[in-house]
């Protein structure tokens, strides 16, 4: 295994369980009556029929070099969940909620994670498609609770794995495709029983390297462009730099993706956002949570994390504060070479080929209160200063600061690259207020004028 192996499984864990249970986390939700979830293979014909989703996915990634190549594919397979009485004399009535004490169950459809590795394969000898089997038998068992039991019952799973590769433009163009070969689905429950849910593969190649779909490298854009996606996509899932590892997810994710530092365990929800969600859950009553945690195992452990969560924890969630003021707090490494190569010019950093905008390297390089930018030829930066003259009318009050003289404070870029000067108007006489609270007029660097920019020192 790869360093970047464990980044890749937190990442293909969020994809297994996406939507697998929402808000409020009860059975007794609507929206967890009628479950769904992204990534899930129907049998054959269920689609058609109306009782299910498409039986295949599948992706085409290029590979440079003739390397081995490993898949792993990973999904989840149905299992009802039913509770029953105690009736006496050996004999059990099924019902909708048993309780013991303070403890509830209540007939559900539960999950369990099913893992299945393939390889390595020998991507030079792949001269014809491989085709292999997947097969998850089925099982039950009986859980011996107070006052009853659980029964827990589940349909076989069959499905078809096939790999081909074909030589494209000196790379090696691979196809994944997963089907779901188990007939007979009768209606919608036996449908989604015998499906694969959540379903994504995770690839990984030695002595060769994955192509990024997202970025491809000049040479490579013509293979890409030929690479056919079925409901997933392929990305590349190590750390940044690293092409050994690519997710094939049924979510539409970018290269290196990453859980939230801030996330301290997963909330199950479609696109959740931790810190709502755990205030709502935190809302919650206790009758609720207790309907919550008879749910799901899952979602027991959910109400617990969030019911012993630190004021520490809650704040992180809430995001990471940074002091606008002070330059140790926003600046990185000066000596890493990208530092160095981004501030060689002493003006706004220039993102270098290869490193993408949103690499966290990047962002620490930029010094908003140290970078410069050139207005006619002469270095505009924090303690320059200048002459308003607004011409783009962004904000209607602009107009007042026309002629103004200003000092400047910072200097900063978007993501589509516009520069804007962020100023305090000189002669404003609460000029120390938007000061002590960060709050500054912002202008295109063509709506200054410089006065004394030679002499400028950050302040």
């Amino acid at each position: 295994m790869t360093p970047g192996w464990d980044r890749a499984r937190a990442i293909a864990d969020a994809v297994l369980y996406e939507g697998y249970l929402l808000y409020p986390y009860r059975a007794t939700s609507g929206k967890n009556q009628s479950r769904w979830q992204f990534g899930v293979l129907g049998p054959p014909g269920a689609s058609e029929a109306g009782l299910g989703e498409d039986a295949m996915l599948s992706a085409e990634f290029p590979v440079d070099g003739a390397g081995e190549l490993s898949v792993v594919l990973r999904f989840l397979q149905l299992q009802h969940r039913r509770a029953e009485r105690d009736a006496g004399q050996g004999r059990f009535e099924p019902v909708d909620e048993l309780t013991s004490g303070s403890q509830s169950w209540v007939t559900w459809d539960e999950a369990v994670e099913c893992e299945l590795p393939f390889g390595p394969f020998d991507l030079a000898e792949i001269d014809q498609p491989i085709t292999l089997p997947v097969v998850v038998r089925a099982g039950s068992g009986i859980e011996r609770v107070d006052g009853g039991r659980l029964l827990r019952t589940r349909a076989a799973v069959e499905a078809e794995l096939t790999i081909s590769v074909e030589r494209d433009a000196g790379l090696n163009r691979v196809r994944v495709s997963v089907c779901n070969t188990r007939p007979g689905a009768r209606d919608r429950d036996a449908a989604i029983a015998a499906s694969l849910i959540g379903t994504h593969v995770i690839a990984q190649v030695t002595r060769a390297a994955f192509v990024s779909l997202l970025e491809p490298p000049a040479e490579a854009e013509a293979a890409v462009s030929r690479c056919v996606q079925h409901r997933c996509f392929p990305v590349l899932a190590g750390r940044p730099g690293e092409r050994d590892l690519l997710l094939i997810s049924p979510i539409i994710l970018y290269d290196h993706p990453e859980i939230a530092e801030q996330s301290e365990g997963a909330m199950f929800d479609s696109t959740e956002i931790d810190e709502i969600l755990t205030l709502r859950v935190m809302t919650m009553t206790d009758e609720e949570k207790a309907q919550a945690r008879a749910t799901d195992p899952l979602a027991a452990a959910l109400i617990d994390r969030c019911d012993s969560m630190s004021p520490e924890s809650m704040q992180q969630l809430h995001g990471i504060l940074r002091n606008p003021h002070s330059p140790i707090a926003n600046s990185s490494d000066p000596s890493s070479p990208l530092e160095g190569q981004m501030r060689a010019a002493g003006l706004i950093p220039e993102v270098p080929d290869g490193v993408d905008w949103w690499d966290p390297l990047v962002d620490n390089a930029v010094r908003p209160d140290h970078d410069a930018v050139l207005v006619s030829g002469a270095r505009v930066a924090a303690g320059s200063r200048v002459r308003l003259r607004p011409s783009r009318r962004a904000d209607a009050q602009d107009i007042f600061f026309a002629g103004r003289t200003a000092r400047v404070i910072s200097v900063h870029e978007d993501v589509d690259g516009e520069h804007y000067v962020g100023v305090i108007v000189e002669d404003d006489p609460d000029v120390e207020m938007p000061d002590s609270y960060g709050r500054y007029l912002y202008f295109a660097p063509d709506e200054v004028e410089p006065l004394d920019a030679s002499t400028s020192q950050p302040r």
